[in-house]
């Protein structure tokens, strides 16, 4: 430690301190509970999720195999923000089209706002359907994050 920062000798180093140090109470998300259960329609969302991401992280390309475990599903779209919106609810954010296979650095990086939601779609073979009022995420054609249709 110097100045109560950490010094860390690589990239792989850091991911290790970052796994031990944001678990349970080190996690910004932690509010003293447990990890509850996403409700209806997430277990079968995030399997198919798994499924369609061949067991992989769509951002760094690790393997399940690898990892020892299943990667993470994430919602690109947080569920708070779906919870928080009036005419929506929680299930609501438990779709395809908004969720990617990370491995837990991935993770971290992508909750700590360091993907893009668009680069998370674009790597995750999710397309950008434009709707005739010009919005909306489906199945059609995938633009590159730089696209200025993200």
């Amino acid at each position: 430690m110097i100045n109560g920062e950490v010094t860390l000798c690589s990239r792989d180093c850091h991911a290790t301190w970052l796994s031990d140090e944001f678990t349970g109470e080190g996690h910004p998300n932690w509010r003293g509970g447990g990890n509850a259960a996403y409700g209806k329609g997430w277990n079968a969302v995030r399997e198919a999720a798994l499924e369609r991401d061949e067991y992989e992280c769509v951002y760094c390309g690790v393997t399940a195999e690898k990892l020892g475990r299943n990667p993470d599903v994430h919602h690109i779209v947080p569920v708070r923000v779906f919870v928080e919106t009036p005419v929506l609810i929680e299930q609501d954010a438990h779709t395809l089209d908004n969720v990617v296979s990370l491995c837990p650095a991935c993770h971290r990086t992508a909750e700590f706002g360091r993907v893009s939601r668009a680069e998370l779609r674009w790597r995750g073979g999710i397309a950008r359907h434009v709707y005739p009022d010009g919005h909306g995420w489906g199945s059609k054609t995938v633009a590159s994050p730089s696209s200025s249709a993200l």
